[in-house]
């Protein structure tokens, strides 16, 4: 899993997705390879993990050896994206500048995902949009959650459709390619062991083999209990004649149930 270009990593809002990206970057990152936590809409959550402040998005910050987060900043990702195309990061600026180029980025349908999925694609390429710029082994995109994600892989198939010709084009199309490789990305889903998540992550799994013919890698259920109690050992605790306190049994049994429900 982890000699890929790209993991994405989604589930649910709240079941840990920061959590479990940060613990792959972190194997990743022990056994010597160069890895990138990427986050979007404003977030900062793997930062925060490491006690480090949070950066202005767009700036790669390292969080400790061969491991670095960073937040997308859509503009600055098609600012750097145009300065490779045009040629000139001065005239670049000038154009980014005026407000009907941020009016651009927040309003037209899809862009702000394009850009954010586009990035993260970048950031692993042999050839970085700025020069100088160090390469990656591994990105891993902490996605937003189930659905917000998905819109995430749509949107380079959709504007490489409607563009079909262009550096749009051949740029959205180039992503997607890298989408529907199972040789260079791969998709990793994080639920809870309760019914909302996991009827969830169903049906996002059913989506993203609609949408790229793509199945979940692996499937990380996230804080499980274990089993510590037999249904024998509680019983034969609740015979202990007073000799254990009614707290404990109570919690005892409380932690039994959670984890047989999990189960």
């Amino acid at each position: 899993m982890l000699h890929r270009d790209l993991l994405f990593v989604s589930g649910k809002g709240g079941v840990g997705k920061t959590t479990v990206a940060v613990a792959l970057a972190l194997v990743a990152a022990r056994r010597g390879m160069r890895v990138v936590v990427v986050e979007v809409g404003g977030q900062a959550r793997a930062q925060a993990m490491f006690g480090a402040a949070a950066a202005p998005p767009g700036r790669e910050v390292q969080l400790e050896d061969d491991l670095w987060a960073l937040t997308v900043d859509p503009a600055m990702a098609l600012e750097e994206w145009a300065a490779r195309q045009i040629g000139s990061r001065r005239l670049v600026h000038v154009l980014t500048g005026s407000s009907v180029f941020s009016g651009f980025v927040n309003a037209a349908p899809g862009t702000r995902e394009l850009l954010a999925i586009t990035k993260a694609w970048e950031l692993g390429r042999p050839q970085r949009w700025t020069r100088g710029a160090a390469i990656y082994d591994l990105v891993i995109l902490d996605a937003p959650a189930s659905g917000h994600g998905l819109g995430l892989l749509r949107t380079p198939r959709t504007f490489a459709d409607i563009a079909r010709v262009g550096p749009i084009a051949s740029q959205a199309r180039a992503v997607s390619e890298l989408l529907e490789d199972p040789g260079r990305s791969g998709y990793v889903a994080v639920a809870l062991a309760a019914e909302l998540p996991v009827s969830e992550t169903l049906e996002l799994e059913e989506r993203l083999r609609d949408q790229l013919g793509r199945d979940f890698d692996f499937i990380v259920a996230n804080a499980l209990l274990p089993r510590r109690f037999t249904a024998a050992e509680l019983e034969a605790v609740g015979t202990a004649d007073g000799r254990v306190a009614p707290a404990v049994l109570r919690a005892a049994a409380d932690l039994h149930a959670q984890a047989a429900e999990q189960q």
